[in-house]
C-alpha cells in the first residue's frame, strides 16, 4: 500500500545509514503482518482509514525512528535526530561557503589569514543558536507532546531519486537555448567587443574560448532535450554531465588566467588610464582563480556522487508491497 510505503520512507529518513535498510525491512514486515491479521479478522482488506489507524498506533515516523537510535541526551531522545540534521544543514549551507569565501579572499590577497580564525566564532554562534532553539523545543515538546499529533495522510509522497521534474527539464532547456542564441550572436567576434562607447579588444586566444563554451552549451542543450523526453537520470547521462561540466570548468579556469583583455577604450578616458583599467581587469580575473577552482571541485564532486548513487543498487522500502497490492 502506498500509505505504508510513505510511512516507511518517512521513518527511513531519520535512521542511521548503516542500519536503515535492515530496520525498515523489519518494520515493514511487522506492519504488513498486522494488516494481514486484521484482514483475516475482518474477512476483507482493511480500508485506508483502518490502515491509518494502524499507523497512528505505531507512532509518528520521528518517534518510531528514535526507538532504533542510540539514546542521546544532549537535546533529548525525541528531538535529537532533527537537531543533528539541522546542524548538518547549517554546516553545509552556512559554514562551508563561509570558509570557501574566506579562503579565496586570503589567497587573492584581499584579506589577512586572521579572518580564518573567526571561523571558530562563527561555528560556535551557529551551533549555539541551533542548540538553544532545540533546547526550548525540547521543553515545549515535553509539555505539549506536539510531535505526537500527526496525520498519516500528510506524509510526503513516494519519490524516485532518479526522476527529474519535467518543469525543471523544460526550464533548463529554455535557459540553454537562450544561452546558445545570445552567445552565438553577441560573443561571436574573436577579437573585438563593442558596446556603445565601450571598446574591448580581446586576445586572439578568445577564439578557443568562444567555440569551447559554445560547444559545451550545445551539449548541455542536447542533454536537456534528452531529459525532457526521458526525465530520469542514468549513469550514462550523469557521466555525460560530468564531462561537460569538467570541460566548461577547465575553460573557465583557463580564461581567468589568460590575460584575455589586451585593449580597453571608452569615450572620455585617456589611453594610459584605459591601459590601467585593462590590466586591472586581467588582475581581478586572475585573483578569482582559487575561488573558481574550489567551485569547480564542488561541482565535479556533486556530479561524481550522482554517478556513484546511480550505480549503487537502491533496495526497495518493502519486499512485500507488490505481492500485497496484487
Amino acid at each position: 500500500m502506498e500509505l505504508i510505503d510513505r510511512y516507511l520512507q518517512a521513518v527511513e529518513f531519520w535512521l542511521p545509514k548503516q542500519q536503515k535498510h535492515d530496520i525498515v525491512a523489519e518494520l515493514s514486515g511487522d506492519i504488513y503482518a498486522q494488516v494481514e491479521e486484521q484482514e483475516i479478522a475482518l474477512g476483507r482488506k482493511p480500508t485506508q482509514a483502518e490502515v491509518e489507524a494502524i499507523l497512528r498506533r505505531r507512532g509518528s515516523p520521528v518517534l518510531v525512528a528514535n526507538r532504533y537510535l542510540p539514546q542521546e541526551h544532549l537535546i533529548g531522545p525525541v528531538l535529537f535526530p532533527i537537531y543533528r540534521f539541522v546542524l548538518k544543514v547549517v554546516a553545509l549551507c552556512y559554514l562551508l561557503p563561509w570558509i570557501l569565501v574566506s579562503t579565496g579572499l586570503v589567497l587573492s590577497g584581499h584579506a589577512s589569514a586572521s579572518i580564518l580564525g573567526s571561523w571558530w566564532t562563527a561555528a560556535f554562534v551557529a551551533a549555539g543558536t541551533v542548540t538553544l532553539v532545540f533546547a526550548i523545543l525540547e521543553r515545549v515538546q515535553a509539555r505539549s507532546h506536539f510531535l505526537e499529533n500527526w496525520n498519516p495522510r500528510r506524509l510526503p509522497p513516494l519519490r524516485d531519486v532518479n526522476r527529474r521534474r519535467l518543469s525543471s527539464s523544460y526550464l533548463e532547456l529554455a535557459a540553454n537555448l537562450t544561452a546558445v542564441l545570445w552567445w552565438s550572436t553577441k560573443m561571436y567576434s574573436p577579437i573585438t567587443l563593442d558596446y556603445m562607447d565601450l571598446h574591448i579588444r580581446l586576445a586572439p586566444v578568445w577564439t578557443w574560448f568562444f567555440w569551447g563554451f559554445l560547444l559545451t552549451t550545445l551539449l548541455n542543450t542536447a542533454l536537456s532535450a534528452a531529459n525532457v523526453m526521458h526525465p530520469f537520470w542514468t549513469p550514462r547521462k550523469a557521466t555525460f554531465r560530468l564531462l561537460i561540466d569538467c570541460t566548461g570548468a577547465v575553460l573557465f579556469c583557463w580564461l581567468v588566467k589568460a590575460n584575455i583583455v589586451t585593449a580597453f577604450s571608452v569615450t572620455g578616458v585617456s589611453s594610459q588610464r584605459a591601459a590601467e583599467i585593462a590590466n586591472a581587469i586581467n588582475l581581478h580575473l586572475a585573483q578569482i582563480f582559487p575561488g573558481a577552482v574550489a567551485f569547480v571541485i564542488i561541482i565535479a564532486l556533486c556530479d561524481a556522487y550522482r554517478i556513484v548513487q546511480l550505480k549503487t543498487p537502491q533496495p526497495r522500502l518493502t519486499g512485500v508491497t507488490d505481492a500485497y497490492t496484487n
